[in-house]
């Protein structure tokens, strides 16, 4: 789904969109508060986000939306991306991630067949950078979490470190000597167990409770 105050993002992305094979536009919205009643209604994999749109943004949108437990939609955030301090809102609001106004067909196609997996949506030198500075710019957002993060074994912690640092399964896999299909049995337990949506949402909880601290991010 498209949501998208300009009538011409909305037509230009639902034209690029339901030329891919695998990928097709169920509806749009016109603001955040239809987005919000569209996503209900239509129950969308993904939903691609403007975040400033009259009557509600993209934001308490996005919120909104996650919150919803009979959901599984994953947002992608729009975004000029000039460091927006509404961008890391968005994903404290349970957006999965980015995606630039100027993004090629291709890289918007890719971008939603990557959020729906539930993957890292940018490369993790981008992420790394993106996380680490959306952390410094907010500060301390929240209390520390200890009780959920006791909830994690050693390993757990371990891989959720790196997640929030940006590195892919295989990365993973190869720095802490594993198979990654057992890398992946760790991500999931970890999203199970922190009850968060997808990586996004992991490396944001990783940085917002201390787990990871961005200025000592190899960058």
């Amino acid at each position: 789904m498209i949501a998208d105050d300009q009538a011409m993002i909305r037509e230009a992305f639902s034209i690029l969109l339901n030329a891919q094979p695998d990928i097709d536009v169920v509806g749009t919205a016109v603001d955040g508060l239809d987005a919000v009643a569209r996503a209900a209604e239509l129950r969308p994999d993904v939903i691609v986000m403007d975040i400033r749109m009259p009557r509600l943004n993209g934001i308490e949108a996005t919120r909104r939306i996650t919150a919803d437990p009979g959901l599984a939609t994953r947002v992608l955030v729009l975004t000029t991306f000039d460091l927006d301090e509404y961008v890391y809102e968005a994903l404290r609001a349970g957006a999965s991630g980015f995606l630039l106004k100027d993004a090629s067909g291709v890289q918007l196609a890719e971008a939603i067949r990557v959020a729906y997996a539930g993957d890292a949506l940018l490369s993790p030198g981008v992420t790394r950078r993106l996380i680490a500075e959306f952390a410094r710019l907010a500060g301390p957002r929240r209390a520390p979490a200890p009780v959920r993060a006791d909830r994690l074994t050693d390993r757990e912690n371990e891989v959720l470190t790196l997640i929030a640092q940006g590195l892919s399964n295989a990365e993973i896999a190869e720095h802490l000597v594993l198979a990654e299909q057992t890398v992946k049995t760790h991500v999931g337990r970890i999203l199970t167990k922190l009850q968060l949506r997808d990586r996004t949402q992991a490396a944001v909880f990783a940085y917002e409770t201390g787990l990871v601290t961005p200025g000592r991010i190899d960058l």
